[in-house]
This record gives C-alpha cells, structure tokens and sequence, in this order.
C-alpha cells in the first residue's frame, strides 16, 4: 500500500472520530430550541426602482405603476402619449420583520426585479409600503441599491457574474407597526425543539431542573418543554437568557441518508450502518456517430447533388460484475463498501434505494 493510500485512509478515520466527538459534544440551549411566539413575520410589497443606466423595461405594469405613482405626485400625462420607461423596473421588496422590532427600527431589504429589467445596478427604491399576511403595513422601505454582479456584453457576447436583477439595501426599510408578542403575558414559557426527540426532551427538562430548581421545567411532548417563569417579570428576561445559554447533550441523531436526484448528491450522517450485500452494477453507453457525404449525379444525368448523413448506433456495456460489499459498522466502513462499487454520486441514488428495499441500508431515506 502506498503512503498516498495510507494517508487517505487515516484522513478518514479521523474524519469518523471527529464524527463521533461532535455528536457527544453538548449544546446550548438556545441552539437547539427556541421560545415560543419570538419568531420572525415576513413582509413583502410591489415597488419601483428609477434612475437605471437603460437598463430597465418597459413592460405594460411597468409602465401603468409609473402612470399611478406620478398620478399620485400630481402629474398627469397627455391623452394618448406613451411612456418609455428604460431606466425603471418594477420590482417586488422583501424582508423579515424580527421579534420585538420597535416603531423606527432600521431593518434590511432585498430587491428583487419581476420583469425583463436588464440589471438594477444603481438604482433607486421609491418609497415600498411592505405588508404582513394579514394585509397590514409593517414598515416602508426606500434607498439605493447595491448589487454584488458585474456584466459586461458586446459584440454579440455577454458575460454576467452573479444576478444583476437582485439587489440589497442595508437597513433599507423602517418599522412602521409592531407586532404584539405573547411571551411574559403568562407564567408559562415554551421552548419548542428544532427537531423532535423525546430524548433530548427529556434532557433539557433535566438540565433545567438541575439549575433552575425542581420542578421548573416539563416535557408536554417530544418537541415542546414547558419551563415556569418568575413571578416577578423584570427578573423574566435574566431567568430566559439563563436558560437559553443552560448546555445539554442531544441524543445521536436517526441514522438518515439524503439524496438530491437531480444533482446527484448525497450527504449521510455517522448513524448509517450496512448489513453484507451484493452489488452488480453496469455501464451502459449508447453513442451514436453521423457521416455526413455527398451524392453526386452521373455527367449528362439530370440529378442533383444531394447530401446524405449515414448514422452509425453502438452500444456497449462494461463493469456489470457482482461486488461484494462488507457489512459497515460506522461511516467510515460505509463510505469504503460504497466506494468499492465504483459507482459515480449519481449512480448511487439508485444503488442506496435499492438496498433499502433490501433491507440491507439501515437509515432513512429521504429524498429533496
């Protein structure tokens, strides 16, 4: 074996003890769960970019939401003239409104064109109204635009780095409502998992107990740990941050495998495990080759030159030999039995399926 092959190999067994350390690693609270009712709202709203270098559009809602604003303005157009609006896009502004934003507040907003707006590099926001779900006005947003592209085009060639018709404006928009939030209107806190699991429920309610006092926190089910608050509420926002930062080891994760069919990628976390399978797996190629001739009339005749394509169809197949694939008790012996099939990422999706069928992949499939 050479030293290339024995370094690899011992790469990878410490990659899988790595594994293994992280998932005995504790956690803090706040990074597993959160409170109930301190969530984000998301807003959005219809608006206008102008002062585009010609490189805006002159759709029909374009042009009829430039008609409206300046109407609005006091500017009436004459009967019958038409606008040409290549330094405006229409655009839609979104953005999160966070918990406990107060009236004032600066908050960030991305830009993003809906018609065949060129680029929104430097442009300009009219003042957006951005609305909740509820149909109400949160905040209003306005400024300029910063757009991290570049193009470039002549010649008949065009180059673009990143999107040129998605812009960003840092604390582009300013809270106009607030949004009433429910936590400490009660004696009761919710902290809700990220991810379900009666062990680490049951976890976190005994790491609160320990330092917050008996009786302080229970598990109403494997996502959501019921924790009392002081009676006094200035004391409430001390006792939460105390919690949130309290540390808990999470229970080992199910053993999952994803799978990206499209892309072919495949992320499988430390709890796979294989039984002893065999594995036939075969390349077939198909390739098709044209010949392109021509036919040529005899002198005198009074035929035409034509030109014929003469294709030629192969098709061949290799590898279809059965590899026996080793049981694997962590994701290192995983990750080698899986290797030993030769097979490519996108091969393997296919591979993984069917030995889940076959019982012999013992993880959960889950396929985005």
């Amino acid at each position: 074996m050479s030293t290339v092959h024995k370094f690899l190999i011992g790469l990878m067994w410490l990659f899988a003890a790595l594994l293994v350390s992280d998932a005995a690693r504790a956690e803090r609270i706040k990074e597993i769960a959160s409170i109930a009712g301190v969530r984000n709202n998301q807003l959005v709203g219809y608006g206008i970019v102008v002062g585009l270098d010609g490189t805006g559009e002159s759709t029909a809602f374009t042009t009829q939401s430039m008609i409206n604003m300046l109407s609005r303005m006091g500017v009436s157009l004459p009967p019958g003239q038409a606008m040409q609006v290549k330094n405006v896009a229409a655009v839609m502004v979104t953005t999160d409104l966070p918990p406990f934003a107060r009236i004032g507040q600066p908050i960030d907003v991305t830009v993003s064109s809906v018609g065949s707006a060129k680029s929104l590099r430097g442009g300009t926001l009219i003042m957006t109204p951005l609305k909740g779900a509820d149909g109400q006005t949160y905040a209003m947003a306005q400024g300029n635009l910063v757009v991290s592209g570049a193009g470039a085009e002549g010649g008949g060639s065009k180059t673009v780095v990143n999107h040129l018709s998605v812009g960003r404006i840092a604390n582009g928009a300013t809270v106009e409502r607030e949004v009433p939030v429910t936590l400490g209107q009660g004696d009761i806190a919710s902290f809700e998992l990220r991810r379900t699991d009666f062990g680490t429920a049951k976890r976190v309610v005994d790491v609160i107990n320990k330092a917050m006092g008996a009786g302080t926190a229970s598990a109403a089910d494997g996502r959501q740990v019921l924790v009392k608050l002081p009676g006094n509420a200035d004391e409430r926002v001390a006792f939460l941050g105390a919690v949130e930062n309290l540390s808990v080891t999470p229970i080992q994760m199910p053993a999952k495998v994803i799978i990206n069919a499209r892309s072919g990628s495949i992320v499988i976390n430390q709890s796979v495990t294989i039984d002893a399978c065999a594995v036939a797996h075969g390349n077939l190629a198909v390739s098709v080759t044209s010949d392109n001739t021509v036919s040529q009339p005899g002198v005198m005749s009074s035929g035409q030159t034509t030109g014929i394509t003469n294709s030629t169809v192969d098709i061949r197949q290799s590898g279809g030999g059965l590899v026996e694939v080793s049981a694997g008790a962590n994701l290192a012996d995983v990750v080698k039995a899986l290797n030993a099939v030769g097979a490519k990422p996108q091969d393997l999706v296919a591979i993984l399926q069917a030995m889940k069928m076959s019982g012999s992949l013992r993880a959960e499939l889950e396929i985005i």
